[in-house]
């Protein structure tokens, strides 16, 4: 059966800010720094800070109601991206919970003389707490991006697996500039059948798509609820053979908790709660459109939904970009092979430029993004790159 057409107008009123007399007069272009939040999470923050702001799960109706939208969340954003419930952590950022998981891998290879596999296609994220480890004995190989393209190649990475010595390997769903679709599947299947772990940096992925995390294969995925129309948590998927094998990170008596062992400090119990609203408003999606089926194949047709709506728009903007001799188009032109995150290099100072498009009601911000190892490697310095 064919997809029917996004329906834009049901997307559009799904979210308050296209409303709001502050907000709707700007067209929104910071997809590469955060997303709107729906309306369905709005309403549920709202009223967890009403009416359910105390201790969850206690013994009494607040308390019983928050503690049942907090596992509500957990269980419908599991179910949507085909994991165990168990398997979803969530924490105050992807920042942080990357950092969380990287102390546990530290102490995981300690002493091990094996090597961790990083690239510098990231986002500094998914980079930096890994590369860090090499103060503590950890080898740290770069998996390095074509300086013209900023693709990422199989090729070059299968050196970096040859002698079984890596471990783990930490690389993108996509940039947040160069936007390449990486083969997380081929990825994974490499790094397994060498012996190593994965873990996918999914931020500027997840916008476009939850992911199918057992079609993928990683070990771990991680994205931010508030770069995907929610509130501002960090959600990490890990797989349930990997998280046993690690150190926990929280309270000593929470280990036996799987999603507790890598959240080391209290929750934030509102936000969680409000996170069921991103379900909320998927499964409002795939009821609007007719798309049935269990809730990771819905999950799977609103991807694909939304995926083709994205790319028929974006294909003539790339083609425009690529057609002109005066700014660098970053990442591919092919609008399917790509994230609708467009960055361009303007070869002269990009905050006047971001200032000139916000007074036109482009609301579009000049910088790295936090990407500034790919920046680097291909020769773009931070102050010329515009992202949207």
């Amino acid at each position: 059966m064919p997809l029917p057409t996004l329906d834009l107008d049901f997307v559009r009123a799904s979210f308050p800010a296209f409303r709001s007399p502050v907000l709707s007069t700007h067209a929104f272009f910071e997809n590469a720094g955060g997303s709107f939040p729906c309306a369905q999470v709005v309403d549920r923050l709202h009223r967890f800070y009403t009416d359910r702001k105390v201790q969850p799960y206690a013994p009494y109706p607040g308390a019983q109601a928050g503690g049942a939208e907090m596992d509500e969340a957990r269980s419908r954003l599991a179910a949507l991206m085909g994991v165990d419930r168990q398997e979803v952590s969530f924490g105050p950022s992807t920042s942080a919970n990357t950092y969380v998981l990287a102390q546990a891998v530290r102490k995981w290879l300690a002493g091990s003389g094996q090597a961790i596999i990083v690239t510098d296609q990231d986002h500094e994220a998914n980079s930096g707490v890994w590369r860090r480890l090499a103060d503590e004995g950890v080898e740290v190989r770069e998996w390095r991006i074509d300086p013209q393209t900023g693709s990422l190649s199989t090729a070059t990475l299968e050196p970096l697996l040859a002698d079984g010595k890596a471990r783990v390997l930490c690389f993108p769903h996509c940039s947040n500039v160069v936007a390449e679709i990486n083969d997380v599947a081929a990825i994974c299947a490499m790094a397994r059948a060498a012996g190593a772990r994965t873990v996918v940096d999914g931020v500027s992925y997840a916008p476009h798509g939850l992911p199918d995390i057992p079609a993928l294969g990683c070990d771990v995925y991680l994205f931010s609820a508030y770069k995907t129309y929610g509130p501002h948590q960090g959600i990490m998927v890990i797989r349930d053979a990997f998280g046993a094998e690690l150190p926990g990170q929280g309270h000593y008596f929470n280990n036996a908790t799987p999603y507790k062992r890598f959240t080391p400090a209290g929750p934030d119990h509102a936000q969680i709660a409000a996170c069921a609203g991103m379900a909320d408003y998927i499964d409002a999606l795939a009821d609007h459109h007719g798309l049935a089926g269990t809730p990771a194949e819905r999950n799977r047709a609103v991807h694909d939904l939304m995926r083709r709506q994205e790319v028929a728009v974006i294909a003539p903007l790339l083609d425009y970009l690529a057609a002109r001799n005066d700014v660098r188009l970053i990442g591919p032109r092919d609008a399917a092979a790509r994230a609708p995150t467009v960055a361009v290099d303007l070869g002269r100072e990009a905050e006047p430029v971001s200032v000139e498009l916000g007074k036109r009601g482009i609301a579009c911000w000049a910088g790295d993004f936090y990407a500034v190892r790919p920046l680097t490697a291909m020769g773009v310095t931070s102050a010329r790159a515009c992202s949207g």
